[in-house]
């Protein structure tokens, strides 16, 4: 790998990094749409038995080269980065300026799909019952209540593992599956304080979730790719339920630290959120946010298909 590619590879983890602290977008959308998401898969799913067996035989530089470990190691540093740097801003912006990042990330992920549906013959009507099944089940999920608990290190494990499946499947997002399973906060704040005690045992169930469910994938992309990508498609269109700007709370939950936030929420119109919040609905500056996430989308595709 050359200098600039390696810097290009830890941009993008940056870049899937940041998505990832966000629930509602996923770090998996980040990688498809900057060209390194099938080379991630495949340096994943090499992490398997037969590289313990080169690395025994052949020794470390071919083991590292069969993992395609240079990769693996800089797109990770990205990621890293990203969010132990990232996640006190997201958490200012969600809470100062919640209705302008949303708006953002809705403009991003609408372009995504449109980025990714590229790849489909849109005339055939498999590709459709495909993409519209992929929308009704992340639909489905994002419109799922989430729980409120305080989790013991076993679900911190699960949670882990089970987030890691969605963090690397564009438009679903491992954020949302870890809020509505009551463990976004928590894990939040256990990167801000470095908690290490959480943050090693949610690594070690994000390592196992994601070395399972990788196989899975890759193999789907191979051999029944055009209806994976229909699928993919589908679920960021769903997933756009969750990222909707104006929303109107029907309930809320007061945290372990006395703050009430929102546990259950509906999708209003601009105008109909003034009237049930009497707050600014912001159409102006959401548009054009909107508008700015998806020329971030044509700038990377720009960037990729230039290297």
């Amino acid at each position: 790998m050359r200098i600039p590619h390696k810097l290009g590879v830890y941009l993008k983890g940056v870049g899937m990094g940041a998505a990832d602290v966000v629930p509602g977008v996923s770090g998996g959308t980040i990688a498809f749409i900057t060209g390194i998401y099938d080379e991630l898969l495949d340096s994943i799913r090499s992490i398997n038995p037969n590289a313990l067996k080169i690395l025994f035989k052949d020794g470390i530089g071919a083991c590292w080269q069969h993992i395609n470990g240079t990769f693996l190691v800089t797109l990770l540093a990205g990621i890293f980065t990203s969010v132990l740097t990232l996640s006190h801003a997201i958490t200012y912006l969600l809470a100062a300026y919640p209705l302008m990042l949303w708006s953002f990330f809705f403009g991003l992920v609408i372009a995504s799909a449109v980025h990714i549906a590229r790849e489909l013959d849109l005339k055939a009507i498999s590709n459709w019952v495909l993409i519209i099944a992929g929308a009704v089940l992340a639909f489905w999920i994002t419109s799922h209540k989430p729980v409120h608990v305080e989790p013991d290190l076993l679900t911190i494990f699960v949670g882990g593992a089970i987030a890691i499946c969605a963090m690397i499947l564009p438009g679903i997002s491992g954020s949302f599956i870890l809020l509505m399973l009551g463990l976004y906060s928590h894990i939040l704040q256990a990167i801000k304080g470095l908690d290490l005690m959480v943050i090693a045992v949610f690594g070690a169930g994000c390592a196992t979730g994601l070395l399972s469910f990788v196989h899975l994938l890759s193999w789907m992309l191979k051999h029944y790719r055009s209806q994976s990508i229909a699928v993919l498609t589908g679920f960021l269109i769903g997933s756009l339920n969750a990222l909707w700007p104006w929303k109107h709370v029907l309930e809320t939950y007061v945290s372990s630290k006395g703050i009430v936030k929102p546990l259950i929420q509906q999708n209003v119109l601009p105008d109909q959120f003034a009237a049930v919040s009497g707050q600014d609905p912001q159409l102006i500056m959401c548009l054009l946010l909107a508008a700015g996430g998806v020329v971030l989308v044509l700038a990377l595709e720009w960037l990729t298909d230039s290297e």
